[in-house]
């Protein structure tokens, strides 16, 4: 199913920085009607209210906090694209005594919290024609890195529901795309210590666009994603994006 976001209505959870704002910026180019900057923090979306005036709506939107989700959900009653990009990282190997803190948090926000934004969202969606719902995942989602031991597994989890989310939001005409960035430059990447030779966001929102309208279910946007696409395409073609009959 494709997408074009020309004229729509959108909601981008994580907002206010780094990928997420880098998004918001990339739909209205594109010609979206209006997009809901989706923050934890409503004042810290002004930047964007002041420079595109009322094509953005901050809304308050804490994936921990699902209350703050059906809300939003209600408040957005004409969304027609749902991209949920806010997500959280922790840097802790197996047996870090860190270890089992960080993976709960990190399945709280990164895993859970999709699932409370589906959940939400599905029916306004569906109410609006369709539309499309996309997740942000990683190139960690289907291979672990040590430093990102816990990171990887919320991410493998999430892709793991976003596959599950395109078979059941795809029965209510709603398209779904699963992305999956290498080193960004982001706060996120410096913090992992992966800002060397990490691309600029708008690699992400331009995939994500590029990648709504030709219909596609991944997105590997910048040259390390790449790479990990290329070498996965055959598996996702024949398997993950294959309509096989479950068992």
């Amino acid at each position: 199913m494709s997408f074009d976001v020309n004229g729509k209505v959108a909601l981008v959870t994580g907002a206010n920085r780094g990928i997420g704002k880098t998004i918001v910026e990339s739909l209205l180019s594109h010609g979206a009607k209006k997009v809901y900057a989706a923050v934890r923090d409503l004042k810290s979306a002004d930047p964007l209210v002041a420079q595109y005036g009322d094509r953005v709506i901050p809304v308050e939107v804490d994936l921990q906090k699902p209350a703050t989700i059906t809300a939003a959900a209600q408040t957005a009653s004409d969304v027609e694209l749902v991209v949920n990009n806010a997500g959280v990282y922790k840097s802790q190997t197996p047996l870090s005594p860190e270890a089992a803190d960080a993976l709960q948090f990190e399945f709280d926000v990164n895993v859970y919290g999709l699932l409370r934004v589906a959940q939400a969202f599905a029916p306004v969606l569906k109410k609006n024609g369709g539309g499309a719902f996309v997740q942000l995942n990683s190139v960690v989602s289907i291979k672990t890195f040590l430093s990102a031991a816990t990171y990887s597994a919320s991410k493998a989890a999430s892709y793991s529901i976003t596959q599950a989310l395109r078979e059941e939001l795809g029965a209510q005409g709603t398209a779904v795309v699963s992305v999956h960035p290498g080193p960004i430059a982001t706060d996120m990447a410096d913090a992992a210590g992966m800002s060397e030779g990490a691309e600029p966001p708008t690699v992400v929102s331009e995939g994500i666009i590029h990648a709504l309208k030709k219909g596609e279910f991944h997105v590997f946007p910048d040259s390390m994603a790449k790479q990990f696409g290329g070498g996965y395409e055959s598996y996702a073609k024949n398997f993950i994006e294959a309509n096989l009959a479950e068992a």
